[in-house]
């Protein structure tokens, strides 16, 4: 009896220690269905540190509600993380917000101007398209009209299109918002889940890069 029990003892211990280290390990996810691998991997902007890129449109409201979460999740990441954003061009009335983007961006009033534009279009639903509009809109930040008009056109933010639209085709974006890891892995709302679990399947794959590089 008394090895009986020894026996049932040991191997609850083992049941409970494989519990254990499948919660440590988090949800297990599988390729083709919470992310997809990409058949040809695209160049990073950093090689020495793990890219995570977001593709989004100003005018996606599915983007207006991600923004938030995505910004609270780049706060957190360590300094191997390399986080960039894209905006997509899928139509010719889409251009002026990438541009818009850009130009921020090339002024320094990106991050203090980024969701304040997404409110201004889904909130107070204001009518900005054109560069007119957005000169005046980026005026509340200190950028002078012209300033922000000679940006705006310029071959420099014309080049940073281009190559943002080839990244988009290489991605083979095909909704926003989606997350692309480390130029490999591209994750997507409806396959992970929703948004939040979107930036879990992105924790899975930063993690599972990481164990590759060492």
């Amino acid at each position: 009896m008394r090895v009986l029990v020894a026996f049932f003892g040991i191997l609850f211990s083992l049941v409970a220690c494989a519990e254990d280290s499948a919660t440590t390990a988090g949800p297990a996810y599988e390729e083709g269905k919470e992310y997809i691998e990409l058949a040809e991997p695209v160049r990073t902007d950093d090689a020495d540190k793990i890219e995570v890129r977001e593709m989004f449109a100003y005018t996606c409201g599915h983007c207006f509600r991600f923004d938030p979460l995505f910004h609270q999740w780049r706060e957190k990441q360590a300094d191997d993380v390399n986080v960039v954003q894209t905006p997509v061009v899928w139509a010719k009335q889409m251009e002026p917000y990438a541009r818009a983007f850009y130009t921020a961006k090339a002024l320094g009033v990106l991050e203090e101007a980024h969701m304040d534009l997404f409110n201004a279009l889904h909130i107070q639903k204001s009518r900005i398209s054109s560069v007119e509009d957005f000169a005046e809109f980026y005026t509340q930040y200190g950028v002078d009209k012209d300033q922000f008009t000679k940006t705006f056109e310029s071959f420099g933010i014309g080049s940073q299109l281009r190559q943002g639209d080839a990244k988009a085709r290489a991605y083979n974006i095909s909704g926003t918002p989606e997350l692309v890891v480390d130029g490999r892995y591209r994750v997507g709302a409806a396959g992970a889940g929703g948004h939040r679990e979107m930036l879990q399947v992105v924790d899975y794959l930063v993690e599972k890069i990481r164990a590759e590089k060492k």
